[in-house]
């Protein structure tokens, strides 16, 4: 049998460290902490066979989260699959917008456009107490995740099977969120994310498709003086400043990312 200690050090020359650990301590049920105190601990031909087979799908690019099944986002455990994108620091960002305005403009009804794993709408929910809270995705699978998501966080949102604004008829909302698929099919780190739902990393023609439509068939969904939200990539915002305006949006804005990168952009509906 190996130690802990032998595991990782085998595993070195393939993926990082921490990650190595994460998901040894998955396999054992146990905690990152107990591994580095414990590093002489016996593992079992199971744990050693599992933890060498997610060593190999890590090396190729696959998450972590794809083989824990978890992703932190906004201090919360949200469960994925490869059904929906593993949660990113950067989306945080669109969750501080979203609070200020709800906090600021006394929003009472917000939907989430192309929810995924629901880290967006299943947050706003929690962080909000007052806020009714709506989510749409267009595949089935990643509206079963996300449900799980809230389920389990104990968050009320109504989930909703559509393709963007499709199945809400005329329904209206205080604030509209997303995170639309934005990476250009041409972008070379496409080939880096090779595990993830492609449909949900891009719009398979120059990545500003979904923000396109997003922004034309907001409007008719904003009650008056509402809010439409936007995350978008490093390199879009101004662009998607430039169709917010033309859709005739006023207070259009976008704020960087902790990176200091341009990552949401958003616009206020005049009545």
């Amino acid at each position: 049998m190996s130690t802990v200690s032998e595991l990782l050090a085998a595993a070195a020359d393939r993926i990082c460290r921490s990650d190595a650990r994460i998901v040894l301590a998955h396999f054992m049920q146990t905690t990152r902490e107990q591994l580095i105190m414990h590093p002489e601990a016996e593992t079992s031909t199971q744990t050693q066979t599992a933890f060498f087979e997610a060593v190999d799908k890590i090396s190729r690019g696959c998450p972590v989260a794809y083989i824990t099944g978890v992703r932190e986002f906004w201090c919360r455990p949200f469960a994925v699959t490869p059904a929906v994108l593993v949660p990113r620091p950067d989306t945080e960002t669109l969750i501080e917008q979203a609070l200020d305005v709800v906090d600021k403009n006394n929003v009472r009804t917000c939907i989430d456009l192309g929810t995924g794993s629901g880290i967006i709408a299943v947050t706003l929910a929690l962080e909000a107490a007052e806020l009714e809270v709506s989510a749409t995705d267009v595949s089935r699978d990643a509206l079963e995740v996300a449900r799980s998501n809230a389920a389990r966080l104990g968050a009320k949102v109504e989930f909703i099977l559509s393709n963007w604004f499709d199945a809400l008829g005329g329904r209206k909302f205080d604030l509209i969120v997303s995170n639309p698929p934005y990476i250009d099919p041409k972008d070379e780190h496409l080939k880096n994310l090779a595990f993830e739902p492609a449909s949900a990393l891009t719009d398979g023609i120059d990545g500003l498709e979904d923000l396109r439509c997003i922004i034309k068939t907001a409007p008719a969904h904003l009650s008056c003086g509402g809010t439409l939200m936007l995350e978008h990539g490093y390199d879009q915002g101004a662009v998607v400043r430039e169709l917010l305006a033309a859709a005739g949006f006023s207070d259009v804005r976008t704020v960087c990312d902790l990176g200091g990168n341009e990552r949401v952009s958003c616009g206020r509906l005049s009545c």
